[in-house]
């Protein structure tokens, strides 16, 4: 069962975390920082939005300190210490952070207003650019299959293109992909992970195999590809992994993403510490809503992506 490496010191609402490593300053994670314990969000699914990036900061990816929340600033992103402002104005989700060879990227989840309910409202995936993941230059909306796409995931693939994995909730809320030769100009490819609604894909290289790992809010299922293109289930289609019990707590793991140190893997992912996983229970008491992240090794056994430890 995996334990607590983080908790958001501000609204206790850790989640979505990407982690990347810096060869000049250690290890970075930027994550969605949910206001769970807002005193006063709004109504609904208000405090679900109004979120900004937090950003923790560690020496080896175990220990963890709050280094503060990226905020507007000039047409761009910057990352400042202390609290958010109590009051905002858009809602930030599910950063994707990638390096390309020459400099960072960011692929950000933008909904502007504070929403306190789930339809009726555009949501965009906006990239921006860093030297030093500090300073977030804006590059404006990627062009997608809908204004109801979430939770980005970039990767360059074996044939030498870039790949972008997202969510679109106007599709049955299932992974669409897109395409681009150079970073630049992107094209729709269709769908790439249909079936059952899920949210918050990573993609990956491990052991000669490309992996997809998607949300289920089930705990995570698992996709395999010879080439990052065509994408085959790992076991049946109700198998899964980091499912109930796997976390601290009765819960399961929810949207993470992976990390490599070296020759290791690692997959960072959020949880409810506190939530009582009750069938068709309609409770959203504060505890509910907390979350920490957590983090598991991933490895490949016999062709099957597997948790070795946690």
């Amino acid at each position: 069962m995996s334990a607590e490496l983080y908790r958001d010191p501000v609204y206790d609402g850790a989640t979505d975390p990407k982690v990347v490593i810096d060869p000049a300053g250690g290890w970075w994670m930027l994550y969605t920082q949910r206001r769970a314990t807002h005193p006063a969000p709004g109504p609904g699914v208000a405090w679900v939005h109004g979120s900004r990036i937090g950003v923790a900061r560690s020496g080896d990816g175990v220990q963890w300190s709050y280094a503060g929340t990226l905020e507007p600033d000039a047409g761009g992103l910057t990352l400042r210490a202390g609290r958010p402002p109590e009051s905002v104005d858009v809602t930030h989700w599910a950063p994707e952070v990638i390096h390309d060879g020459v400099q960072w990227r960011m692929y950000l989840t933008e909904i502007d207003g504070v929403p306190d309910r789930w339809p009726g409202f555009a949501r965009h995936i906006v990239e921006y650019r860093s030297d030093d993941l500090e300073h977030w230059s804006g590059r404006g909306h990627i062009p997608l299959s809908s204004d109801r796409v979430i939770d980005a995931a970039v990767a360059r693939t074996p044939d030498g293109r870039w790949r972008f994995w997202a969510k679109d909730e106007a599709a049955d809320s299932v992974t669409t992909v897109a395409v681009s030769e150079d970073l630049e100009t992107w094209r729709g490819d269709g769908i790439a992970i249909g079936g059952r609604a899920h949210e918050g894909p990573d993609v990956f290289e491990l052991s000669g195999f490309w992996w997809m790992i998607v949300d289920e809010w089930r705990g995570m299922a698992v996709y395999r590809s010879p080439d990052a293109v065509s994408w085959e289930r790992q076991g049946g289609p109700d198998e899964v992994i980091l499912g109930l019990g796997a976390v601290a707590g009765p819960g399961f793991g929810h949207h993470g993403a992976a990390v490599r140190d070296g020759e290791t893997v690692w997959f960072y992912y959020f949880g409810h510490p506190a939530r009582a996983y009750v069938p068709d229970a309609a409770t959203d008491s504060i505890d509910d809503r907390l979350c920490a992240v957590y983090r598991a090794r991933l490895i490949v056994t016999r062709g099957r992506l597997e948790v070795a430890d946690r």
